[in-house]
């Protein structure tokens, strides 16, 4: 699979091999030569990619409050995991967003890629999306209840001091954007691209 990751990115190599495989979590290890010239095995854990979305709806934002039976209620944006190894980040988050929300959009961009912890072998992808095309009744999961709220762009800067929200974690791409016309115009994600070859959870 091909897909795009941060120039830093810290990746599992090619020649590791899979020595655990759960439901979330696939675990990895490798010889690696240390600079004493001994060898070390290394370990790396993967999991399967994360995507999520600002989306754009009559001049304001969409914002869950996205309750799971393993962490209560957060506020978060819309979206979720990466479903196999054949699909795209952004087949995976236009799926999410209107499983999630019931709204497809015309317009989606690449803003964000982040790994968030480098032993671990996951990236998050960040989009944004604009010109509603159609809604239908959302259509979460069983283990998710989801209640969706349209904010503005000021009212969305404020709930980052919220208790039990994610929204910080994308709080940099909208900390000097003064109207959603500038979020929509912020610059694609370029990155690197990558080849997969390992086996994904």
């Amino acid at each position: 699979m091909i897909k795009v990751v941060p120039e830093s990115a810290v990746l599992i190599p090619d020649s590791a091999t899979l020595k655990y495989s759960g439901e979330i979590f696939s675990v990895y290890t490798w010889p690696q030569k240390l600079y004493s010239g001994e060898t070390a095995t290394f370990e790396m854990l993967m999991r399967r990619d994360t995507v999520t979305a600002f989306c754009l709806v009559d001049n304001k934002l969409i914002v869950l409050d996205d309750e799971q039976p393993c962490r209560g209620k957060k506020k978060t944006l819309p979206g979720g995991q990466v479903d196999s190894s054949d699909d795209s980040t952004l087949d995976s988050v236009k799926r999410e967003v209107e499983e999630e929300t019931g709204y497809s959009f015309k317009n989606w961009k690449l803003v964000k890629v982040r790994q968030p912890y480098t032993k671990i072998e996951w990236f998050i992808y960040v989009y944004v999306a604009w010109e509603q095309t159609a809604k239908k009744p959302a259509d979460p999961g069983p283990g998710e209840k989801i209640d969706l709220s349209l904010v503005s762009l000021a009212d969305f800067k404020d709930l980052i001091n919220f208790k039990n929200n994610v929204l910080t974690e994308n709080y940099d791409l909208v900390e000097n954007v003064n109207s959603l016309d500038e979020l929509t115009n912020l610059s694609e994600f370029k990155g690197k691209q990558i080849n997969r070859t390992l086996a994904q959870v």
